[in-house]
């Protein structure tokens, strides 16, 4: 098979997503991406109350990284990702989220209404939400003060403790579809980087989709986060990473999804000081590691696009 004709499915949510849609849209045109639709925050969380609809944020930055790599596509996600500065109530809403509310607020399908945005920035390959309906975040942590709950996508990922426990609120929500059988026909399915808690994580909690992921014959790769516990870079306040290896981010994730098991699990070269350990994990499973340099030189935090592209490509060889 051709690699431009690799059919791939991504999944998650935000900045890590739109890293890794950017890196699999250099190897193949056949993309579908796969959105968490739990965002309770900024514009986004302003516009899923106000009209009752997803929250289009994450759907947006999807769209973006796809869009086509021509002056009209470009400029279109430009236009896409301007965030109005104001005093008034449109300040910090973004150009793409308000065109999906629109589109949704006057009768336009949830997938007709991304497909006509992709048409219009001539995306290439698809976006879908990972369920029918919007999602909320609940999650149970343990710190020095006792046990705590929180709701909310924001409050999940900035939360500051042990994960006990993670929900979706309503439980057992129905996966969407078009992005079951998009993962039925995969040949790869990547997931990851991204926040894990509150992005990563969500994917599995959907029963429907669990059970696909686990099922399809595609070829799994995880690609895991840079900002783990005990890497060169140190250690910040980011919530839901503080405290936590490459390895715990691995055996969290095969706690909500014991059949869900991983081809590959990509890693920074910044991380290898657990590779055997987690090669030890991988090894029950048939997983393989592949360590490299994939870290953004410039925002350490954050993959560069361009080196996990190569990676893809050699993979996709």
């Amino acid at each position: 098979m051709s690699e431009r004709n690799l059919r791939v499915v991504a999944l998650g949510g935000v900045h890590g997503l739109a890293a890794t849609l950017s890196s699999l849209r250099a190897i193949t045109t056949e993309i579908t991406a796969i959105v968490t639709v739990a965002d309770n925050g900024g514009s986004s969380g302003r516009l899923r109350e106000e009209f009752s609809i997803y929250p289009p944020g994450d759907l947006r930055m999807a769209l973006a990284a796809l869009c086509s790599d021509d002056e009209w596509g470009r400029s279109w996600a430009e236009i896409m990702q301007y965030r109005y500065v104001s005093s008034g109530p449109l300040d910090g809403h973004a150009v793409g989220n308000l065109l999906l509310a629109a589109l949704w607020n006057k009768g336009e399908g949830a997938i007709a209404g991304l497909d006509r945005v992709g048409a219009l920035l001539k995306v290439v390959g698809r976006v879908l939400p990972m369920a029918q309906e919007p999602l909320d975040i609940e999650a149970s942590f343990i710190n020095s003060s006792g046990r705590f709950i929180v709701t909310g996508q924001v409050e999940v990922a900035t939360a500051k403790g042990r994960l006990e426990s993670l929900r979706v609120i309503p439980e057992n929500p129905t996966a969407e579809k078009e992005s079951l059988l998009a993962i039925s026909q995969a040949d790869w399915v990547v997931m990851g980087p991204g926040s894990w808690f509150s992005s990563v994580l969500p994917h599995v909690l959907v029963p429907e989709q669990r059970l696909a992921l686990s099922k399809c014959r595609a070829k799994k790769i995880l690609v895991l986060n840079l900002d783990s516990a005990n890497s060169n870079i140190g250690q910040d306040s980011q919530g839901e990473y503080s405290g936590y290896t490459p390895l715990e981010h691995i055996e969290i994730l095969a706690k909500y999804a014991p059949d869900l098991n991983f081809d590959y699990v990509i890693a920074d070269e910044t991380l290898a000081w657990q590779s055997g350990e987690i090669k030890n994990h991988l090894s029950s499973t048939g997983g393989e590691l592949v360590i490299g340099d994939i870290r953004d030189g410039t925002s350490p935090i954050h993959h560069d696009p361009k080196k996990l592209r190569s990676l893809f490509a050699h993979m996709a060889g």
